[in-house]
């Protein structure tokens, strides 16, 4: 894949999102809370191993 394509590719995936964080700010959020929920599930869950891996 060529520079330039990805440079095309990350400027229409922004611009995506950009809209949609425009135009449903309330579902948007909805997305980002749920996918921050998903990171801190899985930091406890790396946290939780290396607790019972060093215990």
């Amino acid at each position: 894949m060529s520079a330039k394509t990805k440079k095309i590719l990350i400027v229409a995936v922004v611009a995506l999102v950009l809209f949609f964080l425009i135009t449903r700010p309330t579902q948007s959020a909805g997305v980002v809370h749920n996918a921050l929920g998903w990171l801190r599930d899985g930091a406890e869950a790396i946290v939780t191993f290396v607790r019972t891996l060093f215990s």
